[in-house]
């Protein structure tokens, strides 16, 4: 019985991703950013937020600096 035989490198590699906002389980590796550019293999350097959830999270927080006006220097 050899170790190598019933061990496949997948079996080692994380694939799947639970999102943290969302909650779906999403491909690791198309579907989450990396955040860890110096790290790319291993599964800690991807985000908790998948691809759409950032998205969408980006775009909310913007809209609210696009309606205000320009910053001015206060009146003292």
């Amino acid at each position: 019985m050899d170790l190598n035989d019933q061990i496949e490198f997948g079996h080692l590699l994380f694939f799947d991703r639970k999102c943290r906002v969302c909650g779906e389980i999403k491909n690791l590796l198309e579907e989450f950013y990396l955040s860890r550019k110096d790290r790319a293999t291993f599964k800690s350097s991807y985000s908790y937020e998948c691809k759409e959830c950032t998205i969408r999270r980006i775009k909310e927080n913007k809209k609210g600096y696009v309606n205000k006006s320009k910053w001015q220097y206060p009146d003292w």
